[in-house]
């Protein structure tokens, strides 16, 4: 007879046991819940105040709003760029030198560049602008680098097809001119 209330004793224990282990495990998921709960409702705060400050930013018609600047759909793209060494007082350019490069015009929604490309290597990123139909592109070493360079283009005959201007490359105290001449590449 002690035996079986023994038993029922043990078996009352070990029933208990387990409620607390599930209770204990219920109230970890409910706080689990309960955190994931609070970040879904930050992230849903943060989502609705981007939505209104994109929509303030759409909605102002005002010279102080934000203009996206692009390339003109004549220059933005692709072309395939002839560039010829004109004239120089360098050692690294020699007159008559040649190279065919990709010169792809392109912007984000700060500014115009444009990226020379050769063998799918970008070699060089030019900064650009667009005034009075004619490109500007600038690109300049920091001032850690070993030489200082200060390359500039100016494209000021531009048609659909074919764009021409020139070169000049200023590095440490020489310089070198050279003739451009841009085709549209095929699409």
């Amino acid at each position: 007879m002690k035996n079986p209330i023994l038993l029922i004793f043990l078996l009352l224990f070990l029933i208990n046991c387990d409620n607390k282990d599930k209770a204990n495990d219920l109230a970890l998921r409910e706080q689990q819940l309960l955190d994931k709960e609070k970040i879904f409702a930050q992230k849903e705060a943060e989502y609705q105040s981007l939505l209104k400050m994109r929509d303030s930013i759409f909605s102002k018609q005002h010279s102080d709003s934000i203009k996206i600047i692009k390339w003109p759909d004549e220059i933005a793209g692709s072309w395939t760029g002839k560039v010829i060494c004109t004239e120089s007082n360098c050692s690294d350019y020699v007159v008559g030198d040649q190279r065919t490069d990709t010169w792809e015009f392109a912007s984000d929604s700060l500014q115009l560049f444009s990226k020379i490309i050769n063998n799918n290597n970008l070699v060089r990123l030019y900064s650009g602008k667009f005034e009075n139909n004619e490109i500007k592109l600038n690109f300049k070493t920091d001032s850690t680098a070993k030489k200082q360079v200060d390359m500039n283009v100016l494209l000021n005959d531009i048609s659909e097809t074919k764009m021409k201007g020139v070169r000049t490359i200023a590095v440490d105290n020489c310089m070198a001119k050279f003739s451009v001449e841009l085709v549209r590449s095929k699409k």
